[in-house]
C-alpha cells in the first residue's frame, strides 16, 4: 500500500512540475504577445502620426476582443477539452504575433490584433480551470502564483525585448522576433502540458452553457470580484500605456531605449505574485488585498513628484501591490464557483481584459486633458471603487472570507 501511495505520489509530483512549467510557458506566451504593442506605442504614434489615445487602440483592440471571446472558448473547453483549445490558442497566436511584424498601414496592424485576441482567448481562462481541477487543493495557491508570475515575465520580457529591438532595428522586426520565440514556446507548451485527468466533458448545449453563464452573473460575490477585476487590470494598464510617452517628455527627457528597462520593474509583480499568494493560504484573502491596494495608491502618488528616481519606484510599488491582488482574486473565483469553473473563471478575465481596454482608453483621455496629473486621478479612482467593492464583500458575504 505503501508503495502504491509512493509511485501515486510520484506519478503526481511529475505531472504537477511538467504542468507548471507548460503553464508557465503559455502564460508567458500570453503576456508578451498580447502586450507587444505597449513598449512601441510612441514608435508608432511616430510613423502613423497618431495621438497617443489613437496609438493605444493597438492595444485596446486585442483586449477587448480577448475579453469577449474568453466567454466563448471557457464555454468550448467544457465541451472539447483543456488541452487541445490552449494548444491551438497558443499556436496561432503566435504565428499571428509573426504575421503582425509585416503590417504596412495602422488599420493592418489593428486588424491582425483583433484576431490575436481571439486566438489569445484560448488560454487564459481554461488555464485556471485547468489548475483547480487537476491539482490537490493545498497546490493551487502556488501553482496558480506561480502561473501569474508567468504573466508577468513574460509581461516583462516581451515589453523589455520589443522596446530594445524596436529602438535598435525596426518595431516591425520586434514583433516579428516575440512571434518566433512564442512559437518555440507553444511546442514546449504542447509536449509537456499533461492531458486532463479530472476533466469531464459535457454536450453543447447551448441552453446549459447560458444558463450556467447566467448564473455566475447573478451571483453577487462573484459580480464583486469581476468588478474588482475591471478596475484594477484598468488601472494597471493606464500606468504602462502612458508612463513611455511621460519618460521621454519633460521633466525626464530620457531615451527611447532606456524607457524599455521600465519594464524591468515586472520583476516586483513576479515576486509578489508568487509570495502574496502563498500567505493567502494561512491569512484571510482581505488580509493580503488591503495593504496590497494601498501599496498600489502610495506608488502613484510617488509618480507625482516629477523626480525620475521617485516614479519609477512608485511605478515597482504600483505593480508590487497589483500582482499581490489579482492571483488572490483569481483563486477566490474558482472557490466560489461550484460548477463550470471554466466559465467562471472566462466571466472574470472577460472583465479584467475588458478592465484593461476600457481603462486604458478612459485614462488616455485623461491624459491628453490634464497630462500626467490625470493618469493619477483615473487610476487612484479604480483602485480606491476596487476598495469599497472588497469591503462589501468581506462584511456582507463573510462566509467567502475563509483560508484559501
Amino acid at each position: 500500500m505503501n508503495m502504491m501511495q509512493t509511485e501515486h505520489d510520484r506519478n503526481y509530483r511529475k505531472r504537477f512540475r511538467n504542468a507548471n512549467i507548460a503553464l508557465f510557458l503559455g502564460a508567458f506566451n500570453t503576456f508578451a504577445i498580447m502586450n507587444s504593442t505597449q513598449p512601441i506605442l510612441p514608435n508608432l504614434a511616430s510613423e502613423f502620426s497618431l495621438l497617443p489615445a489613437s496609438a493605444s487602440l493597438s492595444q485596446s483592440v486585442t483586449t477587448l476582443t480577448l475579453a469577449f471571446c474568453l466567454l466563448i472558448a471557457g464555454s468550448i473547453s467544457e465541451v472539447y477539452g483543456r488541452k487541445v483549445i490552449m494548444s491551438i490558442s497558443a499556436v496561432t497566436s503566435s504565428i499571428l504575433a509573426i504575421l503582425s511584424g509585416f503590417s504596412s498601414t495602422f488599420e493592418l496592424l489593428l486588424i491582425i490584433r483583433v484576431l490575436q485576441g481571439i486566438a489569445l482567448a484560448g488560454l487564459p481562462a481554461i488555464a485556471m480551470a485547468y489548475i483547480s481541477e487537476e491539482f490537490d487543493r493545498k497546490d493551487i495557491p502556488f501553482a496558480m502564483g506561480l502561473y501569474i508570475s508567468g504573466n508577468t515575465i513574460g509581461g516583462m520580457s516581451g515589453r523589455l525585448i520589443i522596446g530594445l529591438i524596436a529602438n535598435i532595428f525596426t518595431w516591425r522586426s520586434a514583433l516579428i522576433f516575440i512571434g518566433v520565440i512564442g512559437l518555440i514556446n507553444s511546442i514546449g507548451f504542447v509536449l509537456l502540458l499533461p492531458e486532463s485527468r479530472h476533466f469531464i466533458a459535457k454536450k453543447m448545449d447551448v441552453r446549459s452553457l447560458a444558463g450556467s453563464l447566467i448564473d455566475h452573473i447573478s451571483n453577487p460575490r462573484l459580480l464583486l470580484i469581476y468588478g474588482m477585476s475591471f478596475l484594477m487590470m484598468g488601472s494597471f494598464v493606464s500606468i504602462y500605456n502612458y508612463i513611455g510617452f511621460e519618460l521621454i517628455a519633460p521633466p525626464y527627457l530620457l531615451d527611447r531605449r532606456l524607457v524599455s528597462f521600465v519594464f524591468l520593474i515586472y520583476l516586483t509583480g513576479t515576486f509578489s505574485s508568487t509570495f502574496l499568494s502563498s500567505l493567502s493560504a494561512r491569512h484571510r484573502r482581505s488580509h493580503i488585498i488591503i495593504p496590497s491596494m494601498l501599496i498600489m495608491i502610495a506608488g502613484i502618488a510617488m509618480t507625482l513628484f516629477g523626480i525620475l528616481f521617485a516614479t519609477i519606484l512608485g511605478v515597482a510599488l504600483f505593480t508590487f501591490g497589483y500582482f499581490g491582488c489579482h492571483p488572490i482574486n483569481s483563486a477566490w473565483v474558482a472557490g466560489i464557483a461550484k460548477s463550470s469553473k471554466a466559465q467562471a473563471s472566462s466571466l472574470y478575465l472577460f472583465f479584467y481584459y475588458a478592465g484593461a481596454s476600457v481603462g486604458g482608453t478612459v485614462s488616455g483621455i485623461f491624459y491628453q486633458s490634464f497630462g500626467w496629473t490625470g493618469i493619477v486621478i483615473a487610476v487612484s479612482s479604480f483602485v480606491l471603487l476596487s476598495l469599497v467593492f472588497l469591503i462589501v464583500l468581506t462584511t456582507k458575504y463573510n462566509e467567502v472570507e475563509s483560508l484559501a
